[in-house]
């Protein structure tokens, strides 16, 4: 058997995917030009009138109005969490609990104010965090480094703080240390993405609050509290801990305000809300709509609030801090100022001088920003930016003209209002049109990499088809179509490599890999069209088409047609935003339909009637195998898994009236105990039954009867695995239950457990790599006979009497045969578990990985395991049951219905496993499953987050050899076929061994071959899948939905399709590790 070309040219054509797919993400998901001008007091910005006088002490554009400020954020503070309604008698768990700064906003007016605070999408804190520091919109792509964050290069406010030398001092979440190193005067920082911590990081605030606030030793002090967003990630905001946790910071901003004097501003933000169940990080308006309370000792507003907040996008607080407090406004901000925070005491046309002042201000500073980015980038439109440019020009001219009017004292104070308004609008107007320009035209798209990367996917699908259909019909198929491109792109590669070390250009790594892919797939083309004339291409050994009947013909062509159609009604359906939004119940459907299509189909090629007697054509009916009952009691098994699965479906915020499935919150969150009893008793039930129904099978086969560690392995530590899970589920449920020291030990325990499960799931796979044979091999010795064990009477067990005739290998009886005639002493072998030795280890290790991904989601989730279990064990009967039914001629081929069907489920089960292809539905908590602490580095929580993400396509991909092995485990031994009576000792001589899985390695090569092709479907299917995402966004990157769905379902499918082709790889490198250690126990038994 070839082991290593195959795994090399699946590695080759997984890279050429995989520098498709970074080619185009490299020109779909570019980050926005960042400039590093930087503003400076010695900007000419100031305007009239203080250009011509100095400005006071401490002071840059603007006069200082405030010498401290205090910023205070409430991660995830949705605005419904700080509004008060005195109205409501049974207000919700996190409604009412901000009392205090209702109280502050009816008694003191002039001081406090809430305002509703509008976050850029993407909700993500550290997207926020910029958004609130740099005064800019960060782009999407940047949601990929939420959690391996980077320093803000871009000017921020912070850093214009610490240049003017503000004493800046920071408490909380430890994301600013990232953005912002070696930034602060003093920093108290806390582990933050442990989202069940509802109080490390609140708790260390608190403690060094106050005490930094009295010492005065501060400009600028910024606490990060993340109780609020914690508790919404645990428990979802309407529940008791919600409302603990809203009580603690009101108490919390009580005694703030009373340390702090009159010269301090200060802020309450929330830099997000969240959602229903407590997620963020999409768009939808409960994740936007955050909450801004400001408040001062001395009078902040001319006038009384509106009677409804008003709303404001958040990078509208980064100009007003700057002008408050005395520093320059960030380079890159593109916010309006709070120009009511700037009235000051006097009359309304004083405080409307001085607002006109501040909005010149800022809109010098917007205009200056337009102007140098445009220089950079060509992505703002040159028309939006002409019209931009004249309204400034015009709002800066009037108000120029108005000043020397004013000064002049040429306009009486009705008109002097009336002007004043109008010139203020003039220049809300210029500064909110700004804003939508950039909003607009942010991302700046790269289409020749777009298109390059499409092509390069695009190839790489077709290269797929050719070579699945080359596997099996060239002998020099390795050397033409894999040693041969790998040259080519090898040799290109170089080449790109030496052209940039002559021109001391950097190397761009992403261009020479897309060169070197683009370079080896031009080779394979070659190579195949040299190799194949086109005589051959069109013909080949089908034998002509007038030779055969245009029913034969059309039989041929709807084995290929009606699996195509459906994974083409899939492609097409990615060019919809409502199939994407809707796929939850299209990918059940189609696999559904894909099915029962295939009935369809054998009925009509009549392979699920009994050829017509003269008595069924007498009377007009034909009579049904007895097949066809036990076919369609696995379709209708089928139908009920469909069904019952979704039931565990994750909502979209686009679907209102979607109602999230309850097995999605963990046991913890039910408040009814037996309820929570219940659902632990039948999940442990559940997953007890898993273990009992692998090991009969496994029993079934023969392949528990040794005494390996492997096997001893799948005997005790499968039920001790179980027992770890259900004992973390136990404590897992009641942690928050528990009090005093017994609350120590769960603690403890819950993270003890986990690691258990680990330790022993990891053994396990390595007992599967180091000795992956399953089969008990019995050695006796005859004087005569064949090799087949002989009949010895009445079998002493159950064991014997199942498996002692078949299961024999048939090269075995070869490699014997020379022994048996040279000599009277005859070696007889009966080998328990032979036949099924590549389903068993595949089998195993799919067992253990459930284990894991089960451990990493919610306890109920288990029950949508199962699911899929129960679904791809009925699938690989139906695709045994099919082969058999239709005759197939050709045993080592997958038919492409098998490939689809099997990736129709991987899809079907990913959202039945609680996800979606939107970043809030992303199951952090994963991350800390057997960790009570918060990581040293970001590898391991993304690979823990990744593993339940994609926990149906790791299966799914592992398991897909199953598709070409279990046709040989079900194989029907030849023998039931009607034979002359004979005697029983001369009948037993002349059974045909069922062979099962061992007719594979009669055709080492075959095998080989069969192995490549099936995983080359597997990457088509996949690629076209991909494809269909990559031209999706491409085409509609200007669609009003394609940052809400259309990115991110293309980010998803990507990540998807590298973690599939990933574990595809591994599940064909544990079939060839199979075939290794069982050719080595042949060439063992062999010289005994």
């Amino acid at each position: 058997m070839q082991r290593w070309p195959v795994l090399l040219f699946l590695a080759w054509v997984c890279f050429l995917f995989f520098a498709g797919i970074g080619l185009f993400m490299s020109g779909f998901l570019l980050t926005r030009i960042e400039l590093a001008s930087s503003s400076s007091c010695s900007d000419p910005l100031v305007p009239p009138p203080w250009e011509r006088q100095s400005l006071p002490p401490g002071s840059c554009w603007a006069p200082q109005r405030f010498s401290k400020a205090v910023l205070v954020i409430i991660d995830a503070l949705r605005f419904e969490f700080a509004r008060f309604n005195p109205a409501k008698a049974s207000p919700l768990p996190y409604e009412n609990k901000l009392s205090f700064l209702h109280h502050l906003a009816t008694s003191q007016p002039r001081h406090a104010r809430l305002y509703r605070f509008r976050a850029d999408p993407p909700t993500a804190t550290m997207q926020r965090i910029k958004g609130l520091t740099t005064g800019s919109l960060p782009t999407f792509i940047d949601v990929g480094s939420n959690f391996a964050t980077y320093a803000i290069q871009e000017d921020n406010l912070l850093t214009q703080l610490v240049q003017n030398g503000r004493r800046v001092v920071f408490m909380g979440d430890d994301t600013w240390e990232g953005l912002f190193p070696k930034k602060f005067f003093r920093s108290y920082f806390f582990p933050s993405f442990n989202v069940k911590d509802l109080h490390t990081v609140d708790d260390g605030i608190l403690q060094h609050l106050y005490p930094t606030v009295d010492s005065g030793e501060w400009d600028v002090l910024i606490a990060h509290f993340l109780g609020v967003d914690h508790c919404g990630h645990k428990h979802g905001p309407d529940h008791p801990e919600m409302a603990k946790k809203l009580t603690q910071m009101n108490e919390m901003l009580r005694s703030l305000v009373d340390h702090l004097g009159n010269d301090t501003l200060l802020l309450v933000a929330g830099d997000h809300g969240m959602t229903e169940t407590g997620d963020h990080g999409g768009d939808s308006e409960k994740e936007v709509n955050a909450a801004l309370f400001v408040y001062s000792k001395t009078p902040l507003f001319g006038t009384g609030p509106p009677e409804e907040p008003e709303a404001i996008p958040q990078v509208n607080l980064v100009p007003t801090v700057a002008l408050l407090l005395g520093v320059p406004i960030p380079y890159s901000n593109i916010g309006e100022v709070m120009a009511e925070l700037f009235s000051g005491d006097g009359d309304a046309v004083s405080a409307a001088l001085q607002q006109l002042s501040i909005y010149h201000i800022n809109a010098k500073q917007v205009d200056r920003f337009l102007h140098s980015y445009s220089l950079v980038a060509q992505d703002l439109p040159a028309e939006q930016l002409q019209r931009l440019q004249e309204l400034f020009s015009g709002a800066v001219e009037e108000h120029t003209r108005l000043l020397a009017q004013v000064q002049g004292a040429a306009l009486v104070p009705p008109e002097l209002e009336s002007r004043l308004g109008s010139l203020i609008n003039h220049f809300q107007l210029y500064l909110r049109e700004a804003r939508a320009v950039c909003t607009q035209s942010w991302a700046r798209f790269h289409p020749l990499r777009m298109v390059g990367g499409c092509t390069l996917i695009a190839a790489s699908c077709l290269l797929c088809y050719m070579a699945s259909e080359l596997a099996t019909a060239s002998d020099s198929f390795y050397r033409s179509c894999l040693l041969y491109p790998l040259l080519w792109g090898l040799v290109v590669a170089a080449l790109l490599g030496l052209a940039r070390a002559f021109t001391q250009e950097g190397l761009d790594l992403l261009l020479v890999s897309s060169w070197a892919a683009a370079a080896s797939q031009l080779g394979f083309f070659w190579h195949w069209w040299g190799q194949h004339p086109k005589r051959a291409r069109l013909v080949g050994s089908q034998p002509p088409l007038a030779s055969v009947g245009l029913r034969q013909r059309l039989r041929a062509w709807l084995g290929l047609v009606f699996p195509m159609s459906i994974l083409l009604f899939r492609c097409g359906a990615m060019f919809s935003d409502s199939f994407v939004v809707a796929e939850a119940r299209v990918a059940p459907f189609l696999l559904a339909s894909l099915v029962m299509l295939l009935v369809g189909k054998l009925h009509w090629d009549g392979r699920l009637t009994v050829p017509e007697g003269p008595k069924q054509q007498l009377l007009g009916f034909s009579s049904y195998r007895r097949e066809i009952w036990y076919l369609l009691c696995l379709v209708a098994m089928l139908l009920i898994c469909v069904r019952l699965s979704g039931f565990f479906h994750q909502c979209r915020e686009e679907i209102p009236q979607c109602r999230p499935s309850l097995f999605l919150s963990p046991l913890a969150s039910l408040r009814n105990t037996r309820a929570k009893n219940l659902f632990y008793l039948l999940c442990v039930a559940l997953l007890a039954g898993l273990v009992y129904a692998v090991r009969s099978w496994l029993r079934h086969y023969g392949n528990l009867n040794s005494s390996d560690p492997l096997v001893l392995f799948v005997r005790w530590g499968f039920p001790l695995v179980v027992l770890c899970i259900a004992c973390y589920w136990a404590v897992a449920s009641s942690a928050d239950d528990s009090l005093g020291k017994l609350q120590e030990l769960v603690q403890v325990a819950v993270v003890a457990f986990p690691w258990a499960v680990y330790g022993l799931a990891s053994v396990g796979l390595l007992l599967l790599l180091c000795n992956p044979m399953t089969v008990f091999a019995k050695d006796t010795r005859e004087s005569a006979g064949s090799i087949v064990t002989p009949y010895l009477g009445v079998p002493s067990s159950e064991v014997d009497f199942l498996h002692v005739i078949p299961q024999i290998y048939k090269r075995m009886q070869e490699s014997q045969k020379s022994r048996l005639e040279r000599g009277s002493c005859k070696a007889t072998v009966a080998a328990y578990g032979l036949g099924s030795v590549y389903s068993a280890a595949l089998v195993i290790a799919l067992t253990l990985l459930g284990f894991l991904l089960m451990l990493l989601h919610s306890e109920r989730l288990s029950l949508a395991f199962l699911l899929l279990f129960l679904e791809a064990f009925v699938l690989l009967h139906i695709h045994t049951r099919a082969r058999g039914l239709a005759g197939d001629a050709e045993p080592f081929s997958v038919p492409w219905y098998a490939v689809i069907s099997w990736l129709l489920a991987a899809s079907q089960f990913f959202y039945s496993t609680g996800h979606q292809p939107i970043f809030p539905a992303i199951h952090w908590n994963a991350a800390f499953v057997g960790f009570h602490l918060d990581h040293s580095t970001n590898l391991l929580p993304a690979l823990l987050v990744g593993a339940n993400t994609f926990a149906s396509h790791i299966l799914f991909a592992v398991g897909c050899p199953l598709l070409l092995l279990w046709p040989f485990v079900c194989e029907m031994p030849s023998s039931q076929k009607r034979k002359p009576k004979k005697e029983p000792r001369e009948e037993l001589q002349e059974v045909e061994e069922r062979m099962m899985e061992m007719r594979l390695r009669e055709s080492p090569e075959k095998f080989s071959a069969a192995l490549l092709q099936l995983g080359l479907k597997y990457l088509f299917v996949l690629g076209t899948q991909l494809l269909a995402c990559v031209c999706a966004a491409m085409i509609l990157r200007r669609h009003l939905m394609v940052w809400k769905v259309f990115a991110p379902k293309f980010l998803f499918e990507s990540l998807g399709f590298v973690v599939s082709s990933i574990c595809l790889l591994l599940g064909i490198s544990l079939v060839m590790r199979v075939d290794c250690a069982v050719s080595t126990w042949f060439s063992h038994l062999q010289l005994r």
